[in-house]
């Protein structure tokens, strides 16, 4: 084989190697944003209600946490709504961590109502919500199908390399 064959040969390798790297950098590129922690501040103006809808799939493990900030007293009426309509009213609260695992998709509606008339309420709301696919969480199964490519790749890559 000459000089000029194998130089092609190594160039074609090359630009093989660039695509798998690219498809890995895109890969890891839609993986870093599956997974969903928010941070917020709401104000809960005296007397009124304020809600906050949150979009989920079946499967998606949900933690939503949120501390009540005020003059004095510095609880909030909370309530989360369903979208099957059921309602996990939590009281009047001013700290809350609650944690479940979504089996109905769609929107369910975080519900504060301030009860007192005059006194302006923040509300520091934290929630994370970690996708499930096939019972793995996303970034894991996501992971897997990488390191997968990566193998098909190698695989390739060597099989290719012994028919030459």
């Amino acid at each position: 084989m000459g000089l000029n064959a194998r130089s092609n040969i190594a160039m074609a390798n090359l630009r093989r190697s660039s695509v798998y790297t690219l498809i890995i950098i895109a890969l890891l590129g839609v993986s870093i944003g599956l997974g969903q922690a928010t941070t917020t501040t709401l104000t809960v103006k005296g007397g009124e209600e304020v809600t906050y809808p949150i979009t989920l799939a079946v499967e998606d493990r949900v933690l939503i946490q949120f501390t009540a900030i005020g003059e004095q007293v510095s609880v909030l009426q909370f309530s989360i709504i369903f979208p099957n309509s059921t309602e996990i009213d939590f009281g009047e609260v001013g700290k809350v961590s609650y944690s479940f695992i979504c089996d109905t998709e769609g929107e369910y509606v975080l519900h504060f109502v301030n009860n007192d008339q005059n006194i302006e309420k923040r509300v520091y709301l934290n929630y994370e919500i970690d996708h499930y696919i096939f019972g793995m969480p996303q970034m894991l199964f996501m992971a897997l199908i990488i390191v997968l490519a990566c193998v098909g790749g190698v695989f390739a890559f060597v099989i290719l390399g012994k028919k030459s």
